[in-house]
């Protein structure tokens, strides 16, 4: 099919709080609007007003309750007024093809995947080795899964939970984010200061403190071997969630997305001292992007970023849960600044701009509306060859920005409407 689609977007997550799969949604929503297709939202609770969704493209479900899911805790909605408002949203939209983001989780994207008779696709965000939620769906819900006709996974890791308990197949597409929100023009100058955000170091932790699995603790271990070198240290703890935080942190709660990228503008190391179960690193392509020196633990997806085939490292990579690596490397950072790799980072981050990544998905959706129309198994899998072989293009062309300094971004290997910085 050609021409714009009618897209339903499903979140299962509330839009009360701020998340990564929230973030992602409304970025996609934004793209395709901007390529002349139409996105809807469904999802529980209330988007706040600097989120930039209005109320023609953004409908709740409802309220929400908190459920353990992911290692964390998700704000879903069930029920049956949950059900009730997906038909009614469903049957309003009149959609193309619907877009259901986790669908399996125990929320409006469930119901959403049993109600509709529309093409669907599938995006797989969780990174999640040992759940028993998954386990289950994989049990019960393998018919219902077989309705989704094109599977997305934001990673390898979230690709190898689909496999193991689903029994499926996934095209990695990763996250988007916009680059020139996050970027600088001005990245490197530092109007004469050793550091970028005044007369003393900063160092940023963004995510929830009150969940084990973001780390924190890990970054507060590191501190006193940290500071004993950096006694002036300005350390931003950024993200929802409760608890006490040593007199040397600065507590900055959560942030809008104007006010991170601000934050990530000024810092001069970005830790990201995350445990488990982290499906793609999001925060580290917006540290990257804002010059920031990123610091990470050795998660699969963050190593994928930061230490793509091939290439140089981006950043300083440490053994996850090693307080005393972190501090380490967080001290080779300020003490030796290296300004060329931070460079290839942040040109690096540019192929995740949505510019590269939302074709990707709206060449998922032809895929699906295809499939699902009777046309044969083979031109749906002649399509799938051609998705994949756009991530292969896509992974030469980060290549080529790492071997050459910078990538001109009237390069005519990249996207004409990836921004300028």
């Amino acid at each position: 099919m050609s021409g714009g689609l009618r897209v339903g977007l499903v979140c299962p997550y509330s839009f009360d709080t701020r998340g990564g799969v929230q973030s992602h949604v409304v970025g996609l929503a934004r793209f395709l609007r901007a390529a002349g297709h139409e996105a809807r939202i469904l999802a529980p609770g209330v988007p706040a007003a600097d989120m930039g969704v209005d109320s023609h493209t953004f409908t709740s479900a409802g309220g929400a309750v908190a459920v353990p899911y992911n290692g964390s805790v998700a704000r879903v909605s069930f029920g049956p007024t949950s059900a009730a408002r997906v038909r009614r949203w469903l049957r309003d939209g009149n959609f193309d093809v619907v877009h259901i983001h986790e669908p399996v989780a125990p929320s409006i994207s469930l119901l959403t995947l049993w109600a509709t008779q529309v093409p669907i696709v599938g995006t797989f965000h969780a990174a999640t080795p040992r759940s028993r939620s998954m386990q289950l769906a994989g049990d019960a819900l393998r018919t219902l899964i077989n309705k989704v006709a094109f599977r997305i996974a934001v990673s390898e890791s979230a690709r190898g939970v689909v496999g193991q308990y689903l029994g499926k197949d996934a095209t990695v597409i990763p996250n988007g984010f916009y680059f020139t929100e996050f970027a600088d023009r001005h990245h490197l100058v530092r109007n004469g200061r050793r550091w970028r955000g005044g007369a003393r170091p900063r160092l940023t932790f963004l995510g929830r403190a009150d969940e084990r699995r973001k780390g924190l603790s890990v970054l507060i271990d590191a501190l006193p071997l940290i500071m004993t070198h950096h006694p002036d240290l300005d350390v931003a703890i950024a993200g929802d969630g409760g608890g006490r935080l040593p007199k040397s942190c600065r507590k900055l709660g959560a942030l809008t997305d104007q006010a991170k990228a601000r934050l990530l503008r000024t810092t001069d190391v970005f830790v990201a001292p995350q445990l488990e179960r982290e499906s793609f690193g999001i925060v580290l392509l917006e540290a990257m992007a804002a010059s920031a020196a990123v610091v990470a633990s050795d998660l699969e997806p963050f190593l994928d970023l930061l230490r793509p085939a091939g290439t140089d490292p981006l950043g300083q990579i440490f053994p996850r849960g090693d307080s005393k690596a972190l501090a380490e490397a967080t001290l080779t950072v300020l003490s030796k600044p290296d300004d060329d790799r931070t460079e290839r980072a942040r040109q690096a981050s540019r192929r995740y701009d949505w510019a590269a990544i939302g074709p990707e998905i709206v060449d998922a959706y032809r895929i699906a509306h295809t499939a699902q129309s009777g046309r044969s198994d083979s031109a749906a899998l002649a399509g799938s060859a051609t998705l994949s072989d756009n991530r292969r293009v896509l992974a030469r062309r980060g290549r080529d920005s790492l071997r050459s300094a910078s990538i001109s971004c009237t390069d005519p290997r990249w996207p004409a409407s990836v921004g300028r910085s």
